[in-house]
């Protein structure tokens, strides 16, 4: 097939590049040109927020077009009506934030859905993020009735991210001594590697799937203390010791979950939006998750790789808690 992918140099854009790539199809990347282009890959440079961004894809068509946009609707929405009578179909990458939260335990792809506008931040006001995507996703199904494919990721993790969640707790735990572990140990995670998102998308693509489908693994693919102990494991910290901590006593002490403490969300109904959907549907359609091991450990070796730093996303929140703050925490629960 001949792939268009708008974006396709960072985390889970690079990934579909790659899958693609390996698959023999045959891809175009339309892009800002910041960062360096994959081999065999034909670079087209455009800005989409701009009046002539999409201008390079003029008369040329494609099987499918890759979208991985996560900020104003209006910019997924020109860049539809740009490639309606050039491309068969259109997969979106989208978010389960575009449902209601917090969602019920065992919510699907039936769960409500948020409001959203297509041409959300066209004048210039902020729209928040559950709310563009949604606004796109309109978007996508105006421009593509007939064939489009909405992948609502949930947590994704894996080489790569420029979140900095996974690489935050492998900095910290190589980084050693008493570390702050929320509990309880047996909380069940849900999240999906960045690697296994593209294999499913572009299977998908090849097998003319459409609609939406939320992409994450099963509720409990991992628990809390696997991911944190298989962290220790991975990096060979010789003295990081997990201290496991009531998860009432981490909030009543002015922890934030999920962006002080990431990937990590207490018991209740927040926890079971995030954690607890059914995925089902995906997971029927071929869905295969690798093990939080095989996760980990490339997270791992591609981030000592890059000496340990990741470049992460400018509209993102910095995750994690300073030492001190931790300490202070840890030492009157000291055994």
């Amino acid at each position: 097939m001949r792939i268009l992918v708008l974006g396709g140099t960072e985390f889970v854009g690079h990934a579909l590049v790659e899958t693609a790539l390996a698959q023999g199809h045959d891809v175009t990347t339309l892009n800002r040109g910041n960062h360096a282009k994959a081999a065999k890959v034909t670079s087209l440079q455009g800005d989409r927020t701009k009046p002539e961004g999409l201008r390079a894809l003029e008369g040329q068509n494609w099987d499918v077009v890759l979208d991985t946009w996560s900020w104003d609707s209006y910019v997924v929405t020109d860049s539809v009506k740009a490639l309606r009578e050039s491309a068969r179909s259109y997969v979106f990458i989208s978010t389960r934030s575009v449902y209601q939260f917090p969602t019920a335990e065992g919510a699907d792809e039936g769960a409500p859905l948020v409001e959203g506008d297509p041409e959300a931040g066209r004048d210039g006001a902020e729209v928040p993020y559950g709310e563009a995507k949604r606004g796109s996703e309109i978007a996508v199904e105006q421009g593509f009735p007939e064939s489009y494919l909405h992948v609502r990721a949930g947590l994704i993790l894996g080489p790569r991210e420029n979140i900095g969640r996974l690489p935050w707790w492998l900095n910290r735990i190589k980084r050693g001594g008493d570390v702050l572990a929320p509990g309880p140990q047996d909380l069940p995670l849900q999240y999906v590697d960045a690697r296994d998102l593209a294999a499913w998308t572009i299977s998908a693509v090849e097998r003319g799937l459409s609609g939406p489908y939320d992409m994450v693994s099963r509720s409990g693919h991992t628990t809390m203390g696997e991911f944190l102990s298989t962290c220790v494991e991975v990096t060979g910290s010789a003295d990081a010791r997990l201290r496991w901590s009531d998860p009432q006593a981490v909030v009543e002490a002015g922890f934030a979950p999920w962006s002080e403490l990431p990937v990590w969300i207490p018991p209740g109904p927040d926890h079971a939006g995030l954690h607890l959907s059914d995925t089902s549907k995906v997971l029927a359609a071929g869905l295969q998750c690798r093990p939080v091991q095989e996760t980990i450990a490339d997270t791992w070796a591609w981030l000592q790789s890059i000496g340990g730093e990741v470049q992460l996303r400018p509209d993102r929140p910095r995750p994690g808690i300073g030492p001190d703050r931790e300490a202070a925490f840890l030492k009157p629960n000291a055994e």
